[in-house]
């Protein structure tokens, strides 16, 4: 069988090539929505750790532990990794 050509929205290799804005877009809109429910947790359980125990600040061992992923996947939103071929991004401008 012989194989069909690449069609216009993709590279010699087959890769589509519409991942480019709308990727960013997704990797933005799923940072926020990471970082809406990061917060949320948090104006909860500050709060509830100060009612109950004011002399253990745990709500740090949350703030860390959770804080860390997030701060990878800001990176990991802006582009800072390239992708999986070892290549970089485009930038979305």
């Amino acid at each position: 069988m012989v194989p069909s050509p690449p069609r216009p929205d993709q590279d010699p290799t087959g890769e589509s090539r519409r991942g480019g804005r709308g990727q960013g877009e997704r990797r933005r809109r799923g940072l926020l929505n990471h970082l809406i429910a990061y917060l949320a947790v948090l104006v909860v359980v500050v709060p509830v750790n100060y009612l109950t125990a004011p002399d253990r600040p745990w709500f740090l061992l949350l703030m860390v532990g959770w804080g860390a992923p997030l701060a990878v996947h800001t990176a990991w939103a802006m582009g800072l990794f390239g992708d999986r071929k070892g290549r970089s991004r485009p930038a979305d401008d």
